[in-house]
């Protein structure tokens, strides 16, 4: 019986199918994608194959942390990791040969046995220790006993397939990875929500399709039981067959989607799919379960079909809403509010995570969803189309609400997607890009690698060696660390600066208490992102090459988009090169030919420099939003647009099938073959017009509540809108429905 049914409703359950088979393969793909982060191939030492042993200056800071009721460690890599010092590099030649790396003392290669290489580097370790070395170069440090605790020893004794980790990049291959790792994990769960919600939403239209069949069926006898059951056997059968066409086609699209990553940059050129079997045990069984679950929910509703009931509402929709949808509906609502005030109390900057402006969305599109048809019929009954054409679509649509509620779902979850994910992303983009212009009062930017401050010119009120600059101010990328709380940490980033008059000059920090001219060798500029922020308070931090210091602080920034680092004079960045000189010119001062002499004077001491003006350096360095990010997410609208297309199409498809009778008693009543493609092209249309309309309420919700994080937090507050994706997701999503509208005409 079970395969008889299948055999006679297959171009029903087709939409069903195709759903699920999809979903298990976005899943699959996903999830080959993340074991292959998971377990990567360890790259062969290049820079010191030829050495046996290899010893690497201390690169990691480690210090200890509250762990409940126990003392832990943890440890971040230093912003300037410590050379090989030349006592250890000494007793190291007296071991055997010594491969260094030019003028480089970050790692060596030693030709010796690993036994007598430890002993010394031990040694050295110890002599440290003893003589409590080079932890106060003109800072107030702590207590000796912890500045050795977090330095820990003064190098690393790597071998074997470790001594990669001397090789150039291997925090970069490590970053690439952990990016590739979150664009799966968001894109997988991004790809499960729209496969749950478009597979439930299909099987509950296919039961409303089948009123007639359950009302039939129950006169003839059958039990409410006996109805969900073979539902559900339906579904199983479906869910299994697709879930294994679906691991199929994910294992041919995992290596297509590996390529594509590599293309675009955002995995490392070596990512490849490895050979994992989990991903598709799990992704077979989430196709079967999916299935399996929204037929269960959807049974239950059929199981309770009355023949009389069948027949009385087989031609307009009613009690399309139970008391238990609106409920559902109207707590996912309120969950989904509630969640962005929180949001919005308790911490604003969460608004601007990708994992939150991902996520976010997904609770209110399902709640708008799930109360659709009780918004459909108030909404259509506001809209007027003209001629009998326009009043027929209009009272089609609000006639069969399932219908209209079905094609606009899907819509729906595209648009509020697309306006959220690139809207949210574009906004804080934007935000930075803005708060970077408005920190920036230089005129000229010098930037490169090793720069010397005394090539532009002096600081505020001193002569300057090229003619035309009246301030430069030289800085350097470094970082610092700080344990808050006991319990974490945090690394920030920072810039250390020689002369802070000069860089007060040439930049316009949004200052909320104190000021950057306080600053210097004892003291640090923070923000309001900090545990300790009160201006005078003295902090316990550990400085980028790892030294340990307290200091002073002397200023403090508004928190902003969290780019609003923290501030330190060089003596604490002694290890950071200079990267950067922000300069301004005198009164009459050519710009082009300061940049020209500028870039001339710098060059002569053999420097790679590059000299921009500030509107052309911001524009590189800072733009609203990083090409891997918006490529990522257009990936993932992609994802969505599809799965959408497959729906809309499916659903209409199976709509039309059973409005046989309907489509020829217009044709009896006097329209025309085109007439009836024009309703049910307008049918479709409104439907989707419709989800366009409440996936950009979604959107606003959550663009509106962004702006109003990023005002709280002093960040410029404007909203970008990506009308350009919205739209072209919403001509997408149009052109289906019309396309399948006007198929199931010519078959009608």
């Amino acid at each position: 019986m079970l395969l008889a049914s299948l055999r006679t409703r297959w171009a029903g359950l087709l939409g069903a199918f195709v759903a699920v088979a999809l979903g298990v393969a976005l899943v699959a793909a996903m999830g080959l994608g993340l074991a292959s982060t998971f377990g990567a191939p360890e790259r062969e030492p290049v820079r010191f194959a030829g050495s046996p042993v290899v010893v690497m200056g201390q690169n990691t800071l480690t210090v200890p942390v509250k762990r409940g009721p126990d003392t832990g460690h943890v440890s971040k890599p230093l912003a300037h990791p410590h050379p090989v010092d030349i006592e250890l590099l000494r007793e190291l030649r007296r071991l055997g040969p010594v491969q260094l790396d030019g003028a480089k003392r970050d790692a060596v290669g030693v030709d010796a046995p690993v036994g007598e290489v430890r002993k010394v580097v031990e040694a050295q370790a110890g002599a440290g220790a003893r003589d409590g070395t080079g932890v106060r170069d003109g800072v107030e440090a702590r207590d000796g006993d912890e500045a050795r605790d977090g330095l820990g020893a003064r190098a690393r004794v790597l071998t074997g397939g470790d001594r990669r980790l001397a090789d150039p990049g291997p925090e970069r291959d490590a970053e690439a990875l952990v990016a590739v790792n979150s664009f799966l994990g968001t894109a997988g769960g991004v790809s499960a929500f729209v496969s749950v919600f478009v597979t439930a939403s299909t099987f509950a239209f296919v039961v409303a399709l089948r009123r007639r069949e359950f009302g039939l069926l129950r006169m003839a006898g059958a039990t409410p039981g006996q109805v969900r059951r073979m539902l559900l056997a339906e579904a199983l059968a479906v869910g299994v067959v697709a879930s294994g066409a679906g691991c199929a086609l994910g294992a041919q699209g995992a290596p297509v989607l590996a390529k594509v990553l590599v293309d675009a940059e955002i995995a490392p050129e070596w990512f490849s799919i490895g050979g994992a079997v989990w991903p598709y045990h799990l992704a077979f069984w989430v196709g079967v379960t999916v299935a399996f679950s929204g037929a269960w929910l959807a049974s239950r509703r059929a199981g309770r079909v009355g023949p009389v009931e069948a027949l009385r509402d087989a031609s307009v929709d009613t009690g399309v809403m139970p008391w238990s949808r609106r409920i559902m509906g109207g707590a996912l609502l309120a969950a989904g509010l509630g969640m962005l005030a929180w949001t919005l109390w308790s911490d604003p900057s969460a608004l601007m995570k990708r994992k939150t402006y991902t996520t976010q969305p997904m609770i209110l599109i399902t709640a708008l969803a799930a109360l659709t048809p009780l918004l459909v019929r108030p909404v259509l009954r506001a809209v007027r189309l003209p001629g009998a054409v326009g009043l027929l679509v209009r009272e089609n649509s609000a006639a069969s609400v399932r219908r209209t509620a079905a094609v606009a779902a899907p819509v729906l979850v595209t648009v509020a997607l697309a306006g959220s994910l690139l809207g949210s992303a574009e906004t804080a983009g934007e935000a930075r890009a803005t708060e970077a212009r408005e920190r920036t009062g230089a005129e000229l930017v010098v930037t490169g690698k090793n720069l010397s401050p005394a090539g532009a010119g002096a600081g505020a009120g001193r002569e300057a060696r090229v003619a035309g600059v009246a301030v430069a101010a030289p800085s350097a990328s470094t970082a610092v660390f700080v344990r808050e709380e006991g319990t974490a940490l945090i690394r920030s980033d920072a810039r250390a600066v020689g002369d802070p008059a000069a860089f007060a000059a040439v930049s316009r920090l949004p200052v909320v208490a104190g000021d950057v001219r306080d600053l210097d060798d004892r003291s640090i500029v923070v923000n309001e992102e900090w545990e300790q922020r009160r201006v005078g308070e003295r902090v316990d931090v550990w400085l980028g090459d790892g030294r340990p210091a307290r200091l002073r602080i002397a200023a403090v920034l508004a928190r902003g988009t969290g780019d609003n680092g923290a501030y330190v004079t060089t003596a604490n960045a002694a290890a950071a090169p200079v990267d950067r000189i922000d300069v301004t010119l005198r009164a009459g001062a050519d710009r082009d030919e300061v940049a020209g002499a500028l870039r001339a004077d710098m060059r002569r001491g053999g420097g790679d420099v590059q000299v921009r003006t500030a509107e052309n350096w911001l524009t590189e360095t800072h733009p609203a939003t990083k090409p891997q990010t918006r490529l990522g997410l257009l990936m993932l609208l992609g994802i969505a647009l599809v799965y959408t297309a497959i729906s809309l199409a499916g659903t209409l498809l199976m709509a039309t099938s059973i409005r046989g009778s309907e489509l020829r008693s217009l044709r009896l009543a006097g329209a025309t073959r085109t007439q009836v493609r024009a309703v049910l092209a307008g049918e479709s249309l409104l439907a989707v017009a419709l989800g366009t309309t409440l996936g950009l309420a979604v959107t606003a919700l959550n663009l509106g509540a962004l702006s109003t994080g990023l005002a709280q937090l002093s960040a410029p507050a404007g909203i970008v809108m990506p009308w350009e994706m919205v739209g072209a997701a919403a001509g997408v999503c149009a052109l289906v429905g019309v396309g399948a509208g006007v198929l199931g005409a010519r078959r009608g």
